[in-house]
């Protein structure tokens, strides 16, 4: 059974292959996609891609895992683990039940930029097996709750 992922926030969709990270440019933990959010000057929102249930929720990251099928990874920018959750804001708590779109995290980029990192959000099937077929072109612009990708289990 196939499912589709919808945008986290608003941005530029961009191939994994081109997040300035090598467990997500090599697909190591899964296939997916990236987002390059099109709004840094204050906070956003950053929304569940898809229903289910809030398996980890960090200040920079958060895996919801679907009724019946893999689990998705949202990672809010690169290497920001080391902000130790300067920017972030957890607007849920793990084991909560999800529909796609609810916001999760509030994120002010601003935080990473200035500290240098890198402001890409990769989404990921946390699954070698799954197919993912894009629905929208790397490149497009995409707004928070479009469908991003088709993804076969």
């Amino acid at each position: 059974m196939s499912f589709t992922i919808q945008a986290p926030l608003d941005g530029s969709l961009i191939g994994l292959r081109s997040v300035p990270d090598p467990v997500f440019a090599d697909q190591l933990v899964g296939p997916g996609i990236a987002i390059v959010p099109a709004h840094a000057d204050g906070p956003s929102d950053v929304c569940a891609p898809v229903s289910g249930t809030v398996k980890t929720l960090h200040p920079h990251a958060f895996i919801i895992e679907l009724e019946a099928g893999p689990l998705v990874l949202v990672h809010i920018g690169i290497d920001t683990v080391s902000l130790q959750g300067r920017g972030f804001e957890a607007l849920s708590e793990v084991g909560a039940q999800v529909e796609a779109g609810a916001p999760l995290i509030r994120w002010d980029p601003r935080v990473a930029k200035d500290a240098g990192r890198a402001l890409v959000v990769p989404i990921v099937v946390l699954s070698s097996q799954a197919q993912c077929r894009f629905v929208k072109g790397v490149g497009a612009e995409t707004r928070q709750g479009e469908a991003i990708l088709t993804v076969k289990p």
